[in-house]
């Protein structure tokens, strides 16, 4: 198994059936709006995709949508529209957003329900929460996903979340050997951290026996932690080992 960091949430995974383009966010630089209205000067995305983005494109085979409406651009944007259309791209979803997909044209949608053959393994969702407090019912919270496969590292994809009861519960029973966890403290101008925050990112290290890739920063303008900031907290706490930080176009391969 292997990891590519696209772009924020914008991964793709490599199994032995094929490259999966999770959550794509396709479109250049500065061609998106802004999250932050008061404190940001910058249109997103800030910056432009790798050039592993090209590189691996055509050897893609399946999208994956952790989730794509009310407005989550970051997760699915007009470009990644385009991108799946052209390349008649197969796309696992949830059936929340089937219809949705539907409409955009997106009709090769296989259907991920809440524990489904994936492959020659499993995958199961793993309900996630993008908000708390009054921004909660505003927002699209989507999944998570926890993928199994022979002769595979299990992985569980967070998606946009906070660490919730529901998600510490299931770590601590299922302990994934990786776990793809938002650590950039995505926050509006108003409200609570709508991602992982820096509590959140220590208490997930302390109840996961796996390593922590971390993904979703430095892209979006309302990600306060960047990797710089997240490597000297992990320092801090003596955590470097727990942590894999992949800089954007970086490949990682995932050892059982």
């Amino acid at each position: 198994m292997k990891i590519t960091q696209i772009r924020n949430a914008t991964i793709i995974l490599e199994i032995c059936q094929g490259r999966i383009l999770i959550d794509p966010m396709l479109a250049r630089k500065s061609t998106l709006p802004k999250l932050r209205y008061y404190r940001s000067q910058e249109r997103n995305p800030l910056v432009e995709l790798p050039k592993a983005f090209e590189k691996l494109q055509s050897s893609i085979e399946y999208a994956m949508i952790t989730h794509c409406q009310k407005g989550h651009f970051d997760h699915l944007d007009r470009a990644g529209i385009r991108w799946l259309l052209d390349n008649k791209i197969q796309t696992f979803c949830t059936p929340h957003d089937a219809a949705y997909l539907n409409k955009k044209g997106i009709h090769t949608n296989i259907l991920i329900e809440k524990c489904s053959p994936f492959f020659d393994g499993t995958i199961e969702q793993v309900p996630a929460k993008h908000a708390s407090g009054w921004l909660s019912p505003l927002m699209e919270h989507g999944t998570g996903y926890f993928i199994k496969l022979p002769k595979e590292p299990s992985l569980y994809l967070m998606g946009d979340t906070i660490l919730t009861d529901e998600i510490r519960a299931f770590i601590c029973a299922n302990q994934p050997d990786y776990i793809i966890a938002p650590t950039g403290k995505a926050q509006f101008d108003l409200g609570a951290p709508i991602l992982l925050d820096e509590a959140d990112i220590l208490e997930l290290a302390s109840i996961s026996n796996g390593k922590i890739i971390a993904n979703h920063m430095d892209a979006l303008d309302h990600c306060r932690i960047k990797r710089a900031d997240l490597a000297e907290l992990i320092s801090t706490h003596n955590l470097i080992a727990k942590f894999l930080i992949p800089k954007d176009g970086e490949t990682i391969t995932l050892p059982i």
